[in-house]
């Protein structure tokens, strides 16, 4: 039994991966670190919270002295990691945490796994020869693109936010341990994910949370903003072919060539539920009005998949209306529950909080 380190597991990407890492590789133990950030919900985890296989342990990626810790007491030889601030909004008014957890947080980790893994450079301890660290990372760290083109594992990073800022600065600090210390990294750059368990106050969420209260849904700018959007099974199908496939020191983005904007993407949503919950008057689409556009947004990411797709087999299957709906019916059962609308309370009151701190 091999056990591995995953960080950031109850996160909406980290939720979906492990129950499907679970299912997949039966010989494997998962440990999950999570300090249960307003975005970490444990909940998002029922299925496997009695998994023989499975650990959580709320902690700080940040906390060296519990990494430590928890790879010399599970003996842990691989690490997954998906922990990190990743809100572009939240990154805008409150930096600091974006970099706190992103960079630091990160060397963290992949210091301590070197350290617990390796003799010297390029010289790994007996038994430790196949241990693996795999940072997942987002395309934003490209910058931005005009109407044509796409990023490619070769395009130079320029990113234009704190939260893209902080993860490129992860990124060159896992690639700096690949080429200083021989250590096997790989990197995965993805699109815009969606799915189930994905935080309340992301794009899609927002869309359906906002109209199904009948509330105003808001559009950034001239909503011609571009994304590819990439459903999140298929991603985390991505992320097990590199750690176990990918070539060691190489980055591999995963995309889905499934690119919306923002205004048509809302449009989308709303037909759905006009099909799915209609309104007693009207359309959701009447709900939708334009906002002030947000600082530095970029106009348009697309990803090029065919690095992964030629190398590893990996292609993103799912279909895009089909995955859609399911998400919808998702957060149509989601926001029905008093749980969540206990937890947005409690949310909410821990906003309040913190700007009082600030």
């Amino acid at each position: 039994m091999k056990t591995i380190l995953v960080t950031g597991g109850a996160g909406f990407i980290g939720s979906n991966f492990i129950p499907y890492f679970l299912e997949s590789h039966k010989d494997y133990k998962v440990i999950n670190l999570d300090l249960l950030t307003y975005a970490g919900n444990l909940d998002n985890l029922s299925e496997v919270e009695n998994n023989p296989r499975y650990e959580f342990i709320k902690g700080d990626i940040v906390n060296r002295q519990l990494v430590e810790h928890i790879f010399e007491k599970h003996d842990v030889k691989g690490v997954i990691h998906f922990a990190a601030e990743s809100h572009v909004d939240n990154s805008i008014t409150d930096p600091e945490a974006f970099v706190r957890t992103n960079v630091h947080g990160t060397f963290t980790l992949i210091d301590v796994a070197r350290k617990y893994w390796m003799n010297a450079p390029f010289s790994y301890k007996e038994g430790y020869e196949d241990t693996r660290f795999l940072h997942v990372s987002t395309d934003e760290v490209y910058g931005t693109l005009g109407e044509t083109g796409f990023f490619t594992e070769t395009t130079p990073y320029a990113p234009n936010s704190p939260y893209s800022a902080s993860k490129a600065g992860s990124d060159m600090i896992v690639r700096s341990y690949f080429h200083t210390y021989g250590f096997d990294v790989v990197i995965t750059n993805c699109s815009n994910n969606f799915g189930e368990k994905q935080h309340h106050e992301k794009l899609i969420p927002t869309i359906i949370r906002k109209a199904l209260s009948n509330e105003s849904i808001p559009i950034y700018g001239n909503g011609q903003n571009i994304r590819d959007w990439l459903y999140v099974l298929d991603h985390c199908k991505g992320i097990d072919k590199v750690f176990h496939k990918g070539k060691k020191g190489d980055s591999y983005n995963i995309g889905s060539n499934n690119e919306w904007n923002n205004l048509n993407l809302a449009k989308k949503i709303c037909s759905l539920l006009d099909t799915i919950k209609p309104k007693e008057q009207g359309k959701y689409e009447d709900l939708m009005t334009f906002v002030k556009d947000r600082p530095g947004h970029d106009l348009r990411y697309a990803i090029d998949s065919s690095k992964i797709e030629n190398e590893l087999n990996w292609k993103a299957n799912t279909d895009f209306d089909t995955a859609l709906t399911k998400t919808i019916n998702w957060y149509i059962d989601l926001y029905n529950s008093d749980k969540f609308k206990a937890d947005i309370v409690v949310d909410s009151k821990k906003k309040i909080l913190k700007k009082q701190r600030q």
